[in-house]
């Protein structure tokens, strides 16, 4: 990279995103990576923050932002629910640098998408945004209701990851179908059973004995046994539109992509639902929970990509960028603020 004058400075200070977006161009493929790299870390952070609560750390650092009143980090004296609470702490960073990763990718990648960018932005926004509703259920001594929402966050987190991750691998045209108007009621159908699923499945952590802490914690005042029945049955019916789909895309003759997803969504669906009805049995092992959390964001995203998978977007003339004057070695191909 050539040196740096005044004015290339004093343009990094002004809007770094579009100075790094005027000398590199990512290849389609970084930009698919950067995107798969949030979505991951998306994932990541759910299991790590389940093996939280499943340790009993959920208090290890039992104040917010500090992990103590006193220090910023845990200290030897509070164990290894410290360490296990601390370290959740510090990978939000890396959730965060991924989340940048995939900004600035998407922001240089040429020619400029705005859309991409835009989920990349949104992400950034939900990390925040979970990261102080994380400090708010510390500070309220892990109550189940804001353990729920901190849970449900982090599933709209996912969702959004996974629709950028889709539309990396995608043109800018307008959406075209490659199924009928009934299939997309029936597959909005189960994305929206998916979603109440996942809801329901809050409750019943918000009421089960893993309350994240080894002393005394708020459970939701509902019957366990009754939320894990009406659970269960939202999964059968999850289960039940999902064979129903692949049948009626076989039906139709629906492309390969469709059919495709569908088919990894049951297999994942058959998988969660064993996971399911074992740990249920077996009194709730952590490690059968814990399993059963990376599960449940699997199916999430398998459902989502069941959905994505109905339409098509091809490649798209993008008209140019206005020019930007941020330094004659760059201002050729500068994008916009």
């Amino acid at each position: 990279m050539p040196n740096l004058t005044r004015a290339d400075a004093a343009a990094a200070v002004r809007n770094p995103l579009a100075f790094i977006a005027a000398r590199w161009t990512p290849t389609p493929r970084t930009v698919q990576r950067a995107a798969l790299a949030a979505l991951v870390m998306a994932v990541v952070i759910v299991v790590t923050g389940g093996a939280v609560r499943l340790t009993g750390s959920g208090l290890g650092c039992p104040t917010w932002p500090k992990c103590t009143e006193d220090s910023l980090t845990a200290t030897s004296e509070m164990g290894v629910h410290g360490v296990i609470e601390f370290g959740n702490r510090m990978l939000t960073y890396v959730l965060c640098a991924a989340v940048g990763w995939a900004i600035i990718a998407a922001r240089s990648a040429k020619p400029y998408r705005r859309s991409l960018t835009r989920l990349g932005w949104a992400q950034f926004w939900i990390v925040m945004s979970n990261a102080v509703l994380g400090g708010i259920v510390v500070l309220v001594g892990l109550n189940p209701y804001t353990v729920a929402a901190h849970f449900l966050l982090s599933s709209a987190l996912i969702a959004v990851a996974t629709v950028m991750w889709q539309r990396t691998r995608e043109g800018d045209a307008g959406p075209r179908p490659l199924v009928g108007k009934s299939v997309q009621q029936l597959v909005w159908a189960l994305v929206a059973v998916s979603a109440v699923l996942i809801a329901v499945g809050t409750v019943v952590t918000g009421a089960g004995p893993h309350a994240g802490d080894s002393s005394e914690v708020e459970r939701m005042p509902v019957d366990w046994d009754n939320v894990t029945e009406m659970h269960a049955v939202l999964a059968w019916i999850t289960v039940t539109l999902t064979f129903a789909l692949w049948f009626v895309l076989k039906a139709v003759d629906a492309p390969k992509g469709p059919l495709d997803r569908t088919r990894e969504l049951f297999l994942v669906l058959l998988a969660q639902g064993l996971i399911g009805y074992v740990q249920y049995l077996t009194d709730l092992p952590e490690i059968l929970v814990g399993t059963h959390m990376f599960g449940s964001c699997l199916v999430w995203i398998g459902v989502l990509r069941v959905l994505l998978s109905l339409r098509e977007r091809p490649e798209s003339e993008v008209p140019d960028l206005p020019v930007q004057p941020y330094a004659t070695t760059s201002a050729s191909i500068a994008g916009p603020r």
